[in-house]
């Protein structure tokens, strides 16, 4: 029986924790913190519960998938968010979006005139071709120069991945409603990145919150992360919070275990749920790291964001999901991205406000997570978001924005609590807070994410930082593509475990008796 140490229980790690014990391995997690679930995180006060983390699912048979390949379903049962988000435009225009993509045209006609929904079809046909390019292939995979040099090969593919084209050069080209290119220019933000350097196969995310639809679990999605760990605790995994990982140890340039509390843990295999910067800059030899923490520091920190939970009296019948836009979206990228980063003085605001009974402590209140992009928390270079004082006038900002553009909840406030970037470092172990590691720039960007395996045998990545990148699918995709390379490392080296037939693409192991 192989052992396996995997360092964090965020969800990623969680996920291949599950995969790996539900394939024969013997399987022990460590996370520093005093509970799991990483940036799906989840705060609790006066009777108000917030998830901290993401608020929509999308793509959900990649989370089914996973419980049916490691022992049946969860009982989680997502239900359809409609509409998926509601925006409002700088100039007033308001936009909801239905969650059925076949409603999409007709919404965005009515919202921004004749022919907006025509472009908007023609947009989401040309991302369906690139799905179909890139969702299998180069998602759900590790990553593969072979898979990307043949698209290469292949004109029609070329012109679709588009590679020297960005998600704005995209927007513009293909939208001519300036409205509608600020709403494709938010998926950007998905990746914590600059849509003027994220390149155009990113829009793709947007085709898939469309076609694949927006989904949420009652009582949060803080849910997922219980019901992964409560899966893993049915496997035979051991959980050991409040357990930091002080390095991964090796011999003879492999992988041997990790050193936590002072003592060595031997293991066969070790995965990393950690920041991929944490992983290569704090945890191995350096001399073993050099041209990897090279690479990482020629690529920006992704954006990371300023939080406001805010319980409030009273409830108001208004769309779940909510994005305000500013006056100049650019202006935003410029603050969070510019050589001199600033906290955003108009940024976009994002409002979760769940109608869930289970979060609320009763019929007379509202629960709101507040979201502006911000930028990293680097003392001394940047933003430093410990500065006395600034938290608090900066909250004031936000509620001050919303109020300016038809929001002004600042008379139902019960309880305002705030989470800078500086408090997600800390929460998250995330550089800086950066929420997804580092940003999509350059036609480059996925060949610059970290690999799922490392360069040291013994030794993989999952997780946000890594390919294919963050959110739930993706991160849940990586779970899978580590698990899979660790048992195909297995059988090439002969590994003594015996396939057997399981649910979905992969096929389950276990062990022999020896």
């Amino acid at each position: 029986m192989t052992h396996v140490v995997v360092i964090g229980a965020g969800l990623g790690g969680l996920a291949v924790a599950a995969r790996l014990a539900a394939t024969g391995h013997d399987v022990t997690v460590y996370e520093s913190a005093d509970t799991v679930g990483g940036k799906l995180g989840v705060v609790e006060r006066d009777g108000f519960t917030f998830d901290t983390g993401p608020s929509l699912l999308t793509v959900p048979t990649v989370l089914e998938q996973l419980f049916a390949d490691t022992g049946g379903p969860a009982g989680l049962i997502p239900t359809a968010v409609d509409p998926a988000s509601a925006y409002r435009f700088a100039d007033g225009t308001e936009l909801s979006m239905p969650h059925d993509a076949a409603a999409v045209p007709a919404a965005l006609d009515e919202a921004f005139g004749p022919g907006a929904g025509q472009s908007w079809r023609q947009l989401h046909e040309r991302s369906r071709r690139l799905w179909d390019l890139v969702g299998e292939p180069v998602l759900r995979q590790p990553i593969s120069l072979a898979a990307l040099a043949r698209m290469s090969l292949r004109p029609a593919d070329l012109l679709t991945v588009a590679p020297w084209q960005t998600i704005d050069g995209l927007g513009r080209r293909m939208l001519p409603d300036a409205r509608l290119r600020t709403w494709l220019n938010r998926y950007a933000t998905y990746s914590g990145s600059d849509p003027r350097r994220t390149p155009a196969v990113l829009a793709v995310t947007s085709f898939v919150e469309q076609e694949f639809g927006a989904w949420y679990v009652a009582g949060g999605l803080r849910g997922i992360v219980d019901a992964v760990a409560a899966r893993c605790a049915e496997l035979g995994v051991e959980i050991h919070t409040g357990a930091e990982v002080q390095a991964v140890t090796t011999a003879g340039g492999r992988a041997t275990g990790v050193r936590v509390g002072g003592r060595h843990v031997p293991a066969d295999v070790v995965v990393s749920n950690a920041d991929a910067t944490v992983l290569y800059d704090r945890l191995l030899p350096r001399d073993q790291t050099r041209a990897l923490r090279r690479s990482l520091r020629g690529s920006s920190r992704s954006m990371a964001g300023f939080v406001l939970l805010l319980g409030l009296t009273g409830r108001e019948p208004v769309a779940a999901h909510r994005v305000f836009f500013p006056r100049d979206y650019d202006a935003e990228f410029d603050a969070i991205f510019g050589r001199h980063p600033r906290p955003v003085p108009d940024p976009t605001v994002y409002v979760h406000a769940p109608d869930d009974p289970a979060l609320l402590p009763d019929d007379d209140s509202e629960g709101w997570f507040v979201l502006v992009n911000a930028p990293a928390h680097e003392p001394g270079r940047g933003v430093d978001w410990d500065a006395p004082g600034l938290r608090e006038r900066y909250a004031d900002h936000v509620l001050d924005l919303l109020a300016e553009r038809g929001v002004d909840v600042r008379p139902r406030i019960r309880f305002t609590e705030t989470i800078t970037p500086a408090d997600l470092e800390r929460r998250t172990g995330a550089p800086g807070g950066a929420i997804y590691g580092t940003a999509s720039h350059g036609p480059r960007a996925a060949l610059r994410r970290p690999a799922n395996r490392s360069p040291i045998p013994g030794l993989y990545l999952v997780g946000g930082s890594a390919h294919p990148g963050g959110g739930i699918p993706l991160v849940l995709m990586s779970a899978e593509i580590v698990a899979t390379l660790i048992g195909s490392a297995e059988t090439s080296a002969g590994s003594s475990a015996a396939p057997r037939a399981g649910a979905g693409p992969f096929r389950r192991r276990r062990p022999r008796s020896r």
